[in-house]
């Protein structure tokens, strides 16, 4: 799982009080976009005049990143395939963790909840925070950091998940994490649009607009 941008997203905006995600809606649109972003980065989604088409026919042999290539078949433009099935995306994320036994579900409280799930090694996302901490205050060019890592700090910053970059830490490199958000163009431009359009996205999700 060292290379899962997905899963990867998933235990940065997992909340241990809350027994999941930080926020449910926002994780499943956060989720979404990193697996995205790693298809395109290995050159599985290309762009052309806007449209996003699938590179290959081969499977990647990872269930979350096949289920989003076949989503992108049709033919649509990143912000529509970062709203398109994200709840699905979302609960093969929780699948794959709790198979890997990074996190246990247990049932929920309520007859209407969600389950449960609890890290059960929390020293995993505790590196993920520290390698986006290190990312954020690095002095490097950010053209020489993997696009993994620029990637999860912009979704992070996009997704207002305070325990990895907190408010002041927002402010104070505001022009960092600009510059790793902009390097996403050099996989995809859209991508870098349909990142910096997440707040707005997160706002219509939670309002019931934008997909399922």
């Amino acid at each position: 799982m060292n290379d899962d941008l997905a899963c990867h997203m998933y235990l940065l905006a997992h909340d241990d009080a809350a027994e999941g995600p930080y926020n449910r809606s926002r994780t499943q649109l956060l989720v979404r976009a990193a697996a995205l972003i790693d298809l395109a980065s290995r050159g599985r989604l290309v762009e052309d005049a806007g449209t996003v088409t699938v590179s290959g026919t081969a499977p990647t042999g990872d269930l979350v990143l096949d289920g989003v290539l076949r989503d992108a078949a049709g033919g649509h433009g990143w912000k529509h395939l970062v709203r398109r099935h994200r709840k699905r995306t979302l609960t093969e994320v929780e699948d794959r963790l709790v198979a890997a036994g990074l996190l246990t579900a247990k049932a929920p409280r309520t007859p209407f909840g969600t389950q449960r799930l609890t890290m059960t090694d929390r020293s995993v996302p505790a590196a993920l925070r520290a390698r986006v901490t290190a990312v954020l205050h690095a002095d490097g060019p950010v053209r020489d950091l993997p696009v993994a890592d620029a990637a999860l700090l912009a979704l992070a910053t996009a997704g207002g998940i305070r325990s990895v970059v907190p408010r002041q830490d927002q402010k104070t490199f505001r022009a960092r994490i600009d510059a790793c958000t902009a390097s996403l163009a050099a996989v995809a431009p859209g991508l870098e649009k349909a990142v910096r359009a997440l707040p707005t996205t997160m706002i219509a999700a939670q309002g019931g607009m934008g997909g399922s």
